[in-house]
């Protein structure tokens, strides 16, 4: 067994070359670009909506007030009649990156000490390279990707574009492996 101590340079490292990666796929490649539609006739959409002054949240429309709400035939008619749809709503005005940034670097640290603490579980001081690539990698891969496939699951979110942050998640996977692989205590 290997102690998280002994680890605390590859889960750092790991996170720091996870955090440019993702950076450079999501700002300088077109690979995520069609995540997102735009909303036919946004403007018109957003001014009908800006009088109710919603708070930041996430939203359901419509949603029931309980079970046998949404059995009730006044709920089935609300879907029927549509829109039916699930909503962030994010503060207005100008916002920065620095939050979002700075937590999903925090994000890189957890998923390294997950990935550090189940291969130094199974792994001693002086594993071979491929056998700490497969235990950080395989966990890392795991914290990265799949628990964003309950999106597409509950919540129709485009399967096209939960397939895309797996595969990110599996090079984020491989990066952190390959990390602990070469900083493996001997």
């Amino acid at each position: 067994m290997v102690g998280l101590h002994l680890l605390w340079l590859p889960i750092l490292l790991s996170s720091v070359f996870v955090f440019i990666l993702s950076s450079i796929i999501h700002m300088f490649t077109p690979w995520h670009k069609s995540d997102y539609g735009k909303m036919p006739d946004q403007d018109k959409v957003m001014d009908a909506l800006r009088p109710f002054n919603i708070p930041p949240g996430e939203y359901m429309v419509p949603c029931p007030s309980s079970r046998e709400d949404m059995r009730s035939p006044e709920f089935t008619e609300k879907r029927k009649k549509g829109p039916v749809f699930m909503m962030t709503v994010w503060p207005g005005g100008v916002t920065g990156m620095t939050k979002n940034l700075v937590l999903w670097f925090l994000y890189s640290i957890v998923v390294g000490v997950f990935a550090g603490y189940v291969a130094g579980r199974a792994l001693p001081i002086g594993a071979p390279y491929l056998h700490v690539f497969r235990f950080a990698g395989a966990t890392a891969f795991l914290g990265y990707t799949l628990a964003l496939w309950q999106a597409s699951i509950w919540f129709n979110r485009p399967w096209l574009t939960t397939f895309k942050a797996t595969v990110d998640g599996l090079i984020y996977g491989l990066v952190t492996a390959g990390t602990f692989g070469w900083l493996w205590p001997q």
